[in-house]
């Protein structure tokens, strides 16, 4: 059995035909996501990358009590963004600027004034943020970054900017918190040769190492893990995965880490199986 996932590229209106290294869209697409498909020992967890040249929608996801109450399983997303490449003015919208109603939330994501009653975010690579389930949020034109979620495909969308998609308005109502995002507990910037925790469950761990992760890092992952490079190759049971892939290991002990290499390490907690 081969350690790298099989990768998926999804073509959107909204993506890239020019994607940062190491990254190529074939000629004529316009690449949006790239997703890397779950291996059966971490289900819960999906990692992609996600390139955008336009906005995309306003979007709400439910958590895993408000999905399985409906009936629809464990379905819940939360989600993580690790920003590789931003052009000038790049923008993530998170949150509100004021705390604000169900009833003037309703109103603005009719009437499209939604838009401007978030937060918006000016980013650059390494730039990381959180984004806990029924938080109101929407990724802005010129962004390339990576997400670790939840593996669910519910999204609401409350806005489109008039693209004719579908809306979920009385979904998306129903589960959407009208907060400010809380900046200072659920965002940090990391340096691009540095080792530090950047989710530590419930649902899910995220690290980024730079070289081998220490022994208390690395005590973390007793068993499959996905092992994300970002710079520089990692061995996962003698096979090599270059940056631009993701591999799975059947614990920590199967990688070998380039000395000069940075690269995410994730998994599934007991709560996000």
């Amino acid at each position: 059995m081969t350690a790298a996932l099989p990768i998926r590229q999804v073509e959107k209106p909204w993506g890239m035909d020019m994607l940062p290294a190491p990254f190529t869209a074939p000629e004529g697409k316009r690449i949006g996501e790239i997703w890397f498909e779950p291996p059966a020992q971490l289900p819960g967890l999906l990692v992609k990358y996600i390139f955008t040249s336009e906005a995309l929608s306003v979007q709400v996801h439910p958590n895993d009590a408000q999905t399985i109450a409906r009936g629809l399983g464990r379905q819940g997303k939360e989600e993580c963004w690790l920003i590789v490449a931003a052009e000038p003015g790049a923008k993530l919208g998170i949150g509100f600027d004021a705390a604000i109603s169900q009833d003037a939330m309703r109103a603005a994501a009719m009437d499209g004034s939604i838009e401007g009653l978030m937060t918006w975010h000016t980013v650059a690579p390494g730039d990381f943020f959180y984004i806990p389930a029924n938080t109101v949020h929407a990724i802005g034109a010129g962004v390339s970054l990576i997400e670790v979620q939840q593996n669910s495909d519910i999204t609401y969308r409350l806005y489109d900017y008039g693209r004719p998609r579908e809306l979920h308005l009385e979904d998306g109502m129903a589960v959407s918190k009208g907060e400010v995002y809380a900046l200072d507990r659920w965002h940090d910037q990391i340096a691009p040769h540095e080792t530090r925790t950047l989710v530590d469950g419930p649902l899910f761990l995220l690290d980024h190492v730079a070289g081998a992760p220490p022994a208390e890092m690395a005590a973390r992952y007793p068993g499959a893990l996905l092992v994300i490079p970002r710079e520089g190759e990692v061995e996962i049971a003698g096979e090599k995965i270059a940056p631009g892939g993701c591999g799975l290991a059947g614990g920590i002990a199967e990688v070998r880490f380039a000395d000069n290499g940075v690269c995410l390490l994730a998994r599934a907690c007991a709560d996000g199986e």
